[in-house]
């Protein structure tokens, strides 16, 4: 099971940008996909963004398109998270995961199986 670290939150203003990384382990199964999603206390864990870990497809949930971007750097086993145009609705706490979901549950929480523990990320306004 590959294992993931994330960092790189922080408080930033409206308007600015801010990349999040997720350091993981090597992986085996070549289905692995690795994806951020955010939760804000109260509401469920949403999937923000995912990359195939070979680097074959990137999926993006609407709120974020045009603004974020998923890559992944296999020479450190990192994949980022830059985020642009940052705005007070993207105040959460951001995990990376790792799994190997359908294509159906791409952006779900339930098709991944291992998680960080979270980085905050805070935009004011």
């Amino acid at each position: 099971q590959v294992q993931v670290m994330e960092s790189g939150g922080d408080s930033v203003q409206a308007g600015g940008s801010l990349r999040l990384a997720c350091a993981h382990s090597r992986y085996t199964e070549s289905r692995t996909r690795v994806a951020w999603f955010r939760q804000v206390p109260g509401k469920q864990r949403e999937g923000v963004a995912t990359i195939g870990i070979r680097g074959t497809s990137t999926y993006y949930a609407d709120f974020v398109k045009g603004r974020f971007t998923i890559s992944q750097d296999n020479a450190k086993n990192t994949v980022y998270l830059q985020m642009n145009s940052l705005q007070s609705d993207d105040t959460a706490m951001y995990y990376c995961a790792a799994g190997t979901p359908t294509r159906d549950y791409v952006l779900s929480s339930l098709g991944y199986s291992s998680w960080g523990h979270g980085t905050q990320v805070t935009v004011s306004s």
